[in-house]
Formats: structure tokens, sequence, C-alpha cells
């Protein structure tokens, strides 16, 4: 679910900073003992699911900066607080996962893009294999967070040499208590090349273990991340018109997405064999920066554009419309799109979040000889909702 909806940002991290290490740099390329030792340490994040009790929770310390462009006068911009992730239901095989991103004092925050909590159903049990790799050159080490030290490995990945990202994540090697995250420990990621510099960082600030007595109902899906939901899109591509669906579900702590045309006769989201799987860590890691990269909300011109409104299914939601113009070899085209005025709004109750940061309605137009209009694309939310069961 990385993304269709947001801007891929340049990233930048602080220093981290550990107790002495206890071991060697090994390769990038695993050998089968790394390959071993990783197995060895997502296994009891993954048996941790099945033992998960509400209450079950992990915080972390987050901060994004992105600027400023090199030779431009540009000021940097930074973002940082809070990300608490919590088991508010568990309903085996599914365990319901509150994410919220607050201020240092745990208080909303007023960036439109993190300023509501979201549910992530994940489940418990195994429906396919599911194995989200941590690339990058090991080396074990000790570092203490929440009041205590732990056996841990990082995974360092630079690829500044090629004009990418130097990424450092830090597992503990027992993940058990940190099974939410699968182990992390802190991370970050620094941009490289010629791009605005920019980068995120997390740490662990707190965790805590929930009641085996603690019990609550399922939340309802009103503000999906993404698992347990679905949306549709019409697409026109002149002369032809599709629907495209766009599936989530989670499993064991990674996110899979998978996307293609609306069958006939069978359950939506019932198939994600295909589905390339992320890390839940690294899906929600990646929201502060899309945030801060994306700026304020309406994006573009459609702050000051015109008001409207977008209605599907009965549903009818506030909108700002942007309109641009384009010459394309002497030709003008002319492209409209209308996105939520408030993307929480009630209206949107259900819509996963990557589908509330997109346009509602697109529309691309050529105008020809006189001022004539012809379309030439576009594509619409056209429905959505929950396919998990008991789900309204």
């Amino acid at each position: 679910m990385r993304h269709v909806t947001c801007p891929v940002a340049a990233l930048l991290g602080a220093v981290l900073s550990f107790l002495p290490g206890c071991g060697s740099t090994m390769s990038s390329n695993p050998s089968p003992v790394d390959a071993q030792r990783q197995n060895s340490t997502t296994q009891p994040a993954a048996e941790a699911w099945k033992r998960a009790r509400v209450g079950d929770r992990v915080t972390y310390a987050f901060s994004a900066t992105q600027g400023p462009t090199p030779g431009e006068a540009d000021a940097a911009r930074t973002l940082d607080g809070q990300l608490t992730l919590e088991v508010v239901s568990v309903q085996q095989p599914w365990v319901y996962v509150r994410v919220a991103f607050t201020d240092a004092a745990g208080h909303p925050l007023s960036q439109t893009r993190l300023a509501r909590d979201l549910v992530v159903p994940v489940r418990s049990d195994v429906t396919r294999p599911v194995d989200v790799p941590r690339p990058g050159q090991v080396t074990a080490e000790r570092p203490s967070f929440s009041g205590r030290d732990w056996e841990a490995t990082r995974y360092v990945s630079d690829q500044r040499p090629v004009d990418g990202p130097l990424r450092t994540r830090v597992y503990a090697n027992d993940s058990t208590l940190l099974y939410l995250t699968r182990g992390l420990l802190e991370a970050s990621t620094e941009s490289a090349g010629f791009r605005t510099p920019g980068g995120v960082k997390l740490s662990l600030r707190e965790f805590q273990e929930g009641s085996a007595e603690a019990s609550a109902p399922a939340p309802a899906l009103e503000r999906p991340l993404g698992p347990g939901a679905y949306y549709d899109r019409r697409v026109d591509l002149a002369p032809t018109q599709e629907v495209l669906r766009v599936c989530f579900t989670a499993e064991r702590g990674a996110v899979l997405r998978s996307e293609g045309p609306v069958g006939t006769g069978s359950d939506p989201c019932s198939d994600f064999s295909k589905a390339e799987p992320e890390a839940l860590e690294e899906l929600v890691m990646s929201l502060p920066m899309d945030a801060l990269v994306s700026g304020a909300w309406p994006p573009g011109a459609a702050k000051a554009g015109a008001g409207g409104t977008f209605t599907v299914g009965g549903r009818t939601v506030p909108t700002h419309t942007e309109q641009r113009t384009d010459d394309d070899e002497g030709t003008r085209h002319v492209s409209t799109d209308a996105y939520a005025a408030d993307p929480w709004a009630p209206g949107l109750a259900g819509v996963p979040y990557e589908a509330r940061f997109q346009s509602l309605d697109s529309a691309t137009e050529r105008v020809g000889a006189g001022g004539q209009r012809e379309s030439t694309g576009g594509s619409r939310l056209v429905q959505w909702g929950s396919w998990l069961g008991g789900q309204p």
C-alpha cells in the first residue's frame, strides 16, 4: 500500500545512538546463517499474534523533516510526535489494532492526514506464506529503550551510491513483547542524491502488555487504514471504461494490497494470493513523511478552487475543485480534480485511508477548435465498504 496516493518523499534520519555493539558487520547478501537468524527473530512475532490481548500496546516517538532544497529559498518543515499501536479487540482470528498519531502530550495532531485514529484488523492465522525480508548489512547491538536493555540486530541498507536512501532498522531479537511491529526498536531513513533533503525517524518510547481478562467488541471500520476494507474506482480511457477494485488485508504484521478489475459473482477481496506484503511498521512509519511532503489539505490550487459536492451511493461530501490547463504540442487540455473538503467527513465513513486522499472525481478534456471540449479520460470513486465478516 505504498502507495498510489502520497508523493514518495526523500527521507532524512537522525544519527542512531546505541550502547556498544557486540558483533561484526555481515554481508548484505545474507548467508544461510543470516537467513536463519532473521527467521528466528521474526517467528516469535508471528506466533505472538495468536496470543494477542486487549491492551497490548507500543508507543514510538517520531520525527520527520523536509528541506530546505539546496539552492532554493524554501524553509525546512518538520513534524514530530508519538505513534501508538494498540490492540482494542480480539475476535480470533482477527486482532483489531488502533493506530494513532499524537503530539508529545498525547493530543491529536493538527496535520489533517494524521488527525484521526485508524483501525487495522490483522489476521493471526495463516492463509498464505507471508515473508517481509529485512534488507541490509547486519550487526549485533545491545541498545537501551523503554528502561531496559535489548539483544538486538541492526540492518543497514545504504543505497546512496546509486542515489537511493540510507535505511537503518533495529529489531529486538526476541520480538514477542513488540510483536505489533515485529520487534522494532528504532528506525530511520535518510535521503540522498539531488532531491530535497528530508527523512523520518522512529524510536521506541514505551510498551505495555494487556490483560488476559480484558475484552471489547470489534470496532466498526469507519476509518480503516486499509485492511478489512476495499474501494472501487471507475476508470475512463475513451473509448473504454472499467471498474478497478483495491482490496486490503493484514496477516501477522504484514499488510497486503491487491488491485484488479471487479469480477462478477465473487465475494469482494477473496483472493490475496498475488498481493505483495509490506510490514505494518514500515507502512505506518511512512505516513508522517507523506503528510509532511503533501502539506496542508486540500492539495495545491484546490485550496482556492470552487466548492461543490460529491455524491455516490446516497452519500454526499463537500468538495474543493482544482482546475489546471496544459498545452501538449499545441493542443490545450483542461484537467479537473475534486477533493474532499474534509477527508474525515461522515459521508466517507468506511473509505480506506489511501482513497480519502486521492481525488474523488477527476476528468481531463481536450479543447478543440471553437472551444469545444472532448473527454480524454478520468476516474471516479464509485463504491467502498468492508469485506470483513460481521462488519457493517
